[in-house]
């Protein structure tokens, strides 16, 4: 079998580990706070080993202050005869997310003031949600609503709002260097596949991989409810902000567009060439964007007082395809190999962070003599051998302490990859340092 061939079982059957991953998730009911993010951490930390964060009621958090803990046990609508209408245990979507509690009985006039549908997609549930106005409210079907007939009914939400905490957790892959690589992803969304869930698959097999080799930069995997725990993390680690050079936000990374990439602030940050060098030389479908202060949580690593050097990698971005914040962003939505083409890319993108140093030509003063040294000896019989050749030249001309690996495959038009092998070679040769 050709290693093309090994590579594409490969992801085929991680793109299936991370399916089976976002499937038992799903059906949790996470939101910023509460047990919900402390069972989807849970099942997290069997793939990954995290170290989990619990930041208590009250605490100030730059500009914010962490909220009361949300937890719900149950949650329904019933009509006169005891049916359950509307059920939290078909789908946590079905509750107004932070809904305060609840136990009453009134007519369906009343009733309506709390229901929320998506009209223009009838049979699908909208997601909601209250975090800082005390609300209660459910979501539901448009044709479920409009099958309701008038009456009384029973409506109970079994919820409590007290003092708690907030939960948030990192997994940590060690590099050669102490600088780090933050990848961050939301783990505050129920019962949606592409957002939030595939981001978290993508992630956790990312940190995988990575820890399967020893990488040049440390990694940082943060997981945290959208937002407020961003901002609670950036809080905490306000004074190791300069270690962070490079990070990247992972979301609606599992639906069947093309990819796309959000630059960060700033524009022109290493992560912004980085992933626009690897999807270019991919050949896939994709697009990038420029920076908006609006979408995940890379807005507040941008936010210009840390300014930090964070991109967002989707697929379909937020709030882009009908099924965003819907029931219809179910597992069937999102498929293995939209996920396994997700995490290629990341590993490519994280191949080239950790591999695009500077480099001095030792022998500057012409071009040195590569035959004399076995250097395109060592290149018979690769159908490359051109282009790995070409790249040693230009890896030479360009070591000059300025340029780095990254400028080289830009100007030259050579894969990453080509480049940083070529430059091995003439590191291995003595004629470069870095």
């Amino acid at each position: 079998m050709t290693a093309v061939g090994r590579d594409a079982l490969g992801e085929s059957a991680v793109g299936a580990e991370m399916h089976a991953l976002v499937e038992r998730l799903y059906p949790l009911c996470r939101s910023i706070t509460g047990d919900g993010v402390r069972a989807t951490l849970e099942i997290v930390g069997e793939y990954v080993p995290l170290r989990v964060h619990e930041v208590p009621t009250g605490t100030q958090v730059l500009d914010w202050t962490v909220p009361q803990e949300w937890n719900i046990r149950d949650a329904y609508i019933a009509d006169s005869a005891g049916n359950r209408v509307v059920d939290f245990a078909a789908s946590s979507l079905h509750v107004l997310g932070y809904s305060v509690p609840v136990s009453r009985t009134m007519p369906l006039a009343e009733l309506r003031d709390h229901l929320h549908t998506l009209p223009e997609h009838p049979a699908w549930v909208p997601y909601r949600t209250s975090y800082y106005r005390p609300e209660w409210g459910f979501c539901l079907a448009q044709e479920t609503l409009d099958a309701l007939p008038d009456g009384t009914y029973e409506v109970c939400v079994d919820s409590t709002l007290a003092d708690g905490h907030l939960t948030y957790a990192e997994h940590v892959v060690p590099g050669q260097v102490p600088d780090e690589v933050i990848v961050s992803c939301h783990v505050c969304h129920p019962s949606l596949a592409n957002d939030n869930l595939a981001g978290v698959a993508v992630a956790t097999f990312l940190a995988r991989a990575l820890a399967r080799g020893t990488p040049y930069y440390t990694y940082r995997f943060i997981y945290a409810p959208g937002t407020i725990g961003a901002i609670t993390w950036l809080a905490r680690n306000a004074e190791r902000i300069d270690q962070v050079k490079h990070g990247l936000v992972l979301a609606c990374a599992g639906d069947p567009g093309q990819l796309t990439y959000k630059r960060s602030r700033r524009g022109d940050a290493e992560i912004d060439r980085v992933l626009r060098h690897v999807l270019s030389a991919s050949g896939r479908p994709h697009r990038i964007t420029e920076f908006t202060p609006y979408g995940y949580d890379e807005r507040q690593y941008c936010s210009p007082g840390f300014d930090l050097g964070v991109g967002s990698l989707s697929r379909t971005p937020y709030a882009g395809y009908p099924e965003y914040h819907t029931s219809a962003d179910n597992p069937d939505f999102v498929s293995p190999e939209a996920m396994a083409d997700t995490l290629a890319v990341c590993r490519e993108a994280c191949a080239v962070l950790d591999g695009n140093r500077r480099y001095v030509n030792l022998s500057p003063y012409g071009e040195p003599q590569l035959g004399r040294r076995g250097l395109y000896d060592s290149l018979g019989g690769r159908s490359d051998a051109k282009q790995a050749q070409l790249a040693m030249l230009w890896v030479l001309s360009l070591s000059d302490g300025e340029h780095a690996l990254l400028d080289v495959a830009e100007r030259s038009g050579l894969p990453f990859h080509t480049v940083a092998a070529a430059a091995d070679a003439l590191r291995t040769a003595g004629l470069i340092k870095g």
